[in-house]
This record gives C-alpha cells, structure tokens and sequence, in this order.
C-alpha cells in the first residue's frame, strides 16, 4: 500500500454562554421544555425584526483574543440563503464575507513538539432548532433556533488524528476559562466536524467531511477510521467524490449521509435589517479588560505552588474546582488541592452538587488546610469529618470537640509512642537498621495504630526516622 499523508481541517460550532439568543429577546437555556424558549423572531414570522444582542459581540470578541486572532473592526451580517425544515425563515443569519476573527492559532504540545494550528477565520452566527427524528416524522425544538454560535475555521494543517484532539482539548480550554462557552459537547454546545483528504503527494485529495463528531475522543477515532477507508477505495481503484459523513460510535465507522454532486449557492447578501458594526479600539480594550485569568497562568501558579503535574491537569480539567481555589488570596495551594481532588471531589461526585452549594466556605477551607499544616488535624480525622464540614455551617474547632477528636501535636508525647513501638518491635527495627527500608512502615503503621491515629503522619515520620538514625549512629 502506497504512504499515503492526512489532511484534515477542523471546523467547531461553540455556542456562546449569552442570556439571551443572537437577535430576540428570548432565553439561551439549556434543557427546558421543547419550544419553551423561542418567540416569533425564533419561528420565522414575518415581518418581525432582529435585534443584535451586544452580550454575544463581546464573548465573540473574547474568544478572537485567546484564539490569537485578528480582530476586525469594521464588519456586517449576511443572509444565507437555503431551505430545511430546522430553518423556517428559509435563511441563516451569518458573517460571510467579515468574519469577527481571523488569521488566528492556537498552540499545541505533541510531546514535546511545538506545533501552531492556524485559524482562518472565527464568524458569529445564529443556530438553527434541533431536529428530533423518529421512524414516523420529525419534531422540531426552537429552544436552540438563534442561540449565538462563532464556528471556528482551521486551515488544512492538522496531519495526525492526535493533533486533531490536542488543538481542540486546547481550544475547548481557552474558550472555557474565558468565560466564552460552557463547551459541554454532551450538550451540544460544542459541535466538531472534520474535512479529512489523503494523498501520495502535496496536492490535497479529495476532501470528505465528517460532521457533528460527538466527543473529541470520536473526532480522533473518526479520521482515523475514515483515513483507513479512504485508502482502501483508491487501493481498490475507487475515485473518490466529495461526500458528507457521519461517524457511528457503535459501529465505529462512518456513514454516507449524502454526495456533494455540486457547490452549494447560498446567494449571500448583507442582511438589510441589521446595520453595519463598527468597533473601535477603545470599546475593543474595555471588554478584554475583565478577561478572567487563563488557564496557562493558573497552571504555572500550581506548579509554582509544588503542586504536581498530574493534580495540576486534574485542576485544570475540573473548572469549577480551580475557580473555587481561585477565591483564595493567601492558602497553601498544594494542602487545599489534595483536599479539593480527593475526598471533597468524591463528596461532590455522590451529591452531584457544586462545590458552591455547600457548607464549604472560605473560613472553613483557611481553618482546614491551616490544621492540616500545623498538624492539629490529620488526613483521617477529615475523611471522618468531611460530611459534617461540607453539610453543616459548624467550623473545624466545634467539629473537634463535638467528634471528641484531639490530635497529639507535642513533640515529647510522640516520642513516648515512637519509643514504646520500638522498644516492643526490637527485631523490626533491627531490620530497618541493617537496610530494609520496608520495615519503616511496619513501625510506623504501629505507630500510628498505638496513637489511634491522634498524631500527625509527618510529624511522626520525622521524629520516627531521627529515633532510628540515632540508633544507628
């Protein structure tokens, strides 16, 4: 079989998080009622007027910034014409001919390997309702018709499916902690499709497009499957025709939807009743001024912090997490994010509730992770205490009292207990002595059992190896 080399464009539809739709007054909301949340600006009647909604000019304006993309500041609507059942006004609402961004990239890390994805445009457009097919009609659900959406436009520069996911992992995380998008794919406010072409040769192949790809797992998994299929047909001495596709997860292959036997001819003209956008620098710089802080910066703190890579990604990944640990000024970030992505992660799993609709105020986190330092509480007295501190408005000294927990923090009374384990343990610790590192965790699980786990794991640790390297001296 001949080499044959990928290349793939990535176009992504991202609803922008607005309280109200594109050009009517009604709500952007997600899992109401069908129908619930659409006017008749949403339905197409005639005569109605569309009403551009500032809020979705400044997130799109955000998300050209950390795109990296040139913004423009003059710019206008057009109408895009065609006909489909989701589409009663027979039109789209778009930017064809100025888009808000462009010339663009977002940068990604392939082990090591630098590499930019180029954008050639970022457009603000409006969504069409969702279309719900059953085997004897099709219903239709106006709640998304004139959600705000930018589609966001790749070059042909992306070769690998792995490059695929890592651009849009990246571009999901810069539109997030931009406050732009939820980027909830399950949702559907993150929408990936996939122009996928091979070739022997620097002249492109012909391009087949997968869309509406359901995770960013399955974008990788789609233009790996449809590259295998592609080679097998011009094996075969197939030619291939454009086409629209679709990837099944199930089945894990994609599916024709239709041939492209010809161009589409959208007929764009300006959309008459809305005017012209003109953005000068000073409105420009006055909404990039409340960006909220990236990801990248929140990364290096962590790291910074001693945090470890793995807890940093973990951060990361869970917003809500890194956003509550951003409410603190002054804490120790590598105590707080054990706590955080250990057992407060697993209670906030089993409630499924937010880490904001509980009894974990910022008090109550200080005094915690202050306890823990200083050793006043140890790692099992919060794993017995978590319910209580995440239920209950009591703070973390009437907790204590209440449980009857009292830890040994002084010195002279630790050194009691060491003293007591070793002296019970002679042929352990003679073991430790003579080079088996195993036998300090022997002696300091007895440690910990004869205290009934009342002292501080590393204050005990510390004086526990200083007692044997006295001994051993």
């Amino acid at each position: 079989m001949n080499n044959y080399k990928k290349t793939i464009g990535i176009e992504v539809h991202v609803e922008l998080k607005t309280k109200e739709k594109l050009f009517s007054p009604s709500s952007n909301l997600y899992g109401n009622m069908a129908n619930q949340n659409a006017n008749i600006i949403d339905l197409g009647y005639p005569g109605v007027l569309p009403t551009l909604n500032k809020e979705a000019i400044d997130l799109a304006i955000k998300a050209a910034h950390v795109l990296n993309c040139k913004i423009r500041k003059n710019m206008h609507f057009d109408r895009k014409n065609y006909f489909y059942p989701d589409n009663p006004k027979n039109f789209q609402i778009t930017q064809a001919r100025t888009p808000i961004g462009y010339d663009g990239y977002v940068e990604i890390d392939d082990d090591g390997i630098k590499k930019r994805i180029e954008i050639l445009e970022m457009h603000i457009e409006e969504d069409t309702s969702k279309s719900i097919h059953s085997k004897e009609r099709t219903l239709l659900d106006f709640n998304r018709a004139g959600v705000p959406l930018i589609e966001i436009v790749t070059k042909p520069c992306i070769h690998t499916s792995k490059e695929a996911t890592l651009y849009l992992e990246k571009l999901r995380e810069l539109l997030l902690y931009a406050g732009v998008s939820d980027c909830k794919i399950e949702e559907g406010s993150m929408r990936c499709d996939a122009n996928i072409s091979i070739s022997t040769s620097d002249t492109l192949g012909t391009k087949i497009e997968v869309k509406n790809i359901g995770s960013i797992t399955n974008v990788g998994l789609a233009i790996d499957h449809e590259g295998i299929r592609q080679e097998e047909l011009i094996e075969n001495g197939t030619s291939l025709k454009e086409e629209t596709r679709r990837y099944d997860a199930k089945l894990d292959k994609t599916i024709l939807m239709r041939v492209k036997e010809t161009g589409n001819d959208y007929r764009y003209f300006p959309e008459p009743d809305i005017p012209y956008i003109n953005l000068s620098d000073e409105y420009i710089e006055n909404v990039l001024s409340d960006l909220p802080t990236s990801a990248e910066v929140r990364r290096n703190k962590y790291l910074e912090s001693g945090i470890s890579l793995i807890n940093v990604n973990k951060l990361i990944a869970n917003k809500e997490l890194s956003d509550y640990l951003e409410t603190f000024s002054d804490i120790n970030l590598k105590t707080a994010s054990n706590l955080l992505l250990g057992d407060i992660q697993a209670y906030l799993n089993k409630k499924n509730i937010s880490i904001f609709a509980t009894k974990l105020t910022n008090a109550k986190m200080l005094e915690l992770v202050n306890k823990l330092d200083d050793g006043s509480i140890s790692h099992k007295n919060f794993k017995d205490l978590v319910d209580d501190i995440m239920d209950t408005d009591t703070n973390i000294q009437e907790l204590l009292k209440e449980k009857g927990i009292e830890n040994v923090v002084d010195d002279t009374l630790v050194l009691d207990i060491i003293n007591k384990v070793l002296t019970e343990n002679e042929k352990v610790v003679d073991d430790y002595l003579g080079g088996n590192e195993r036998s300090l965790k022997f002696l300091m699980g007895m440690v910990m059992k004869e205290s009934k786990g009342s002292v501080n794991p590393k204050l005990a640790n510390d004086l526990l190896i200083k007692t044997l390297n006295e001994r051993k001296n």
